[in-house]
């Protein structure tokens, strides 16, 4: 039941980015190719070889090796705009190259996953994303709450009191989130934790630090900086879990998934909470 809600919160948590957004920010979002070509070097190249690796460094099973693999090789997840709202980032950068890595994705996973699944199995598989799936969660999880919420905000007929509510309630739909994947997924953390954390663990650092270093060498603003950072670290593990089980049908290769859900929220809210003493010490 409550997993079958996740999808409902997702999308309120979308419209709830939308109210706090205007189309001159999807504009200057754009208008800087710069962010975007980081956001995806970052994502669809650097990611993916950080994932391999890291896979080889850490001296991984083929299994887990996959599995880090299929997850390096998802687009930015749904909860990165949230995160980088809450962290006081350019949201609609990190909604944009959630939306660019997505349609990328139905390139990019087939070959990445493929390519592993030979490298570290010396399995020739062919890997269909489920892209009837992902299309419908991009457009009904995220683009159409953050169009209506966008469009509430440029029409102003929503007022200022009503959109401070829908954001507070999105901040809490967003920890229950969190709190749920804690619950839901413990036994396989714990189960596998020793195995695949550290490598999993290392991935999400790893990815964070690009996306921070690559836009400081590209020179973007703070905001963006925050965006990119995010924008790498939390990644759409929920489409990783059903590539391994519904589609190569090997549940070992899920348990990355698993654990990296676990583990970018705990580093996500750690850097939020950084990011919030910084603005406190600011203004103090």
């Amino acid at each position: 039941m409550i997993a079958k809600l996740l999808p409902i919160g997702l999308a309120f948590i979308m419209f709830s980015l939308g109210l706090g957004l205007r189309i001159s920010d999807f504009r200057r979002a754009f208008s800087r190719p710069r962010a975007l070509a980081a956001g995806l070097l970052a994502q669809v190249v650097l990611l993916p070889l950080s994932g391999f690796l890291i896979a080889r460094g850490f001296g991984l099973s083929g299994e887990g090796a996959v599995g880090l693999m299929i997850l390096a090789a998802c687009p930015g997840g749904v909860t990165a705009g949230m995160v980088t709202y809450l962290a006081r980032g350019e949201t609609a950068l990190s909604i944009s190259l959630s939306a660019i890595t997505s349609l990328l994705s139905f390139i990019t996973v087939p070959m990445i996953v493929g390519a592993s699944l030979v490298f570290f199995l010396g399995e020739s598989t062919t890997v269909d994303v489920p892209v009837a799936q992902l299309a419908g969660g991009l457009l009904v999880v995220t683009l159409l709450p953050v169009g209506l919420g966008l469009w509430l905000n440029e029409s102003g007929r929503l007022p200022a009191k009503s959109t401070q509510r829908v954001h507070h309630a999105a901040t809490m739909v967003f920890v229950g989130i969190v709190a749920y994947t804690f619950l839901h997924e413990w036994p396989s953390i714990t189960r596998h934790l020793p195995d695949l954390g550290p490598a999993a663990l290392t991935l999400n650092l790893v990815t964070m630090a690009t996306g921070a270093l690559l836009a400081t060498g590209a020179r973007l603003s703070g905001g963006e900086r925050i965006a990119l950072t995010m924008e790498c670290g939390i990644q759409n593990s929920a489409l990783g879990i059903t590539l391994a089980l519904s589609l190569l049908a090997l549940p070992a290769l899920a348990i990355p998934s698993v654990i990296y859900a676990v583990l970018m929220n705990v580093t996500a809210i750690a850097f939020i909470a950084w990011r919030r003493w910084q603005f406190v010490e600011s203004h103090a």
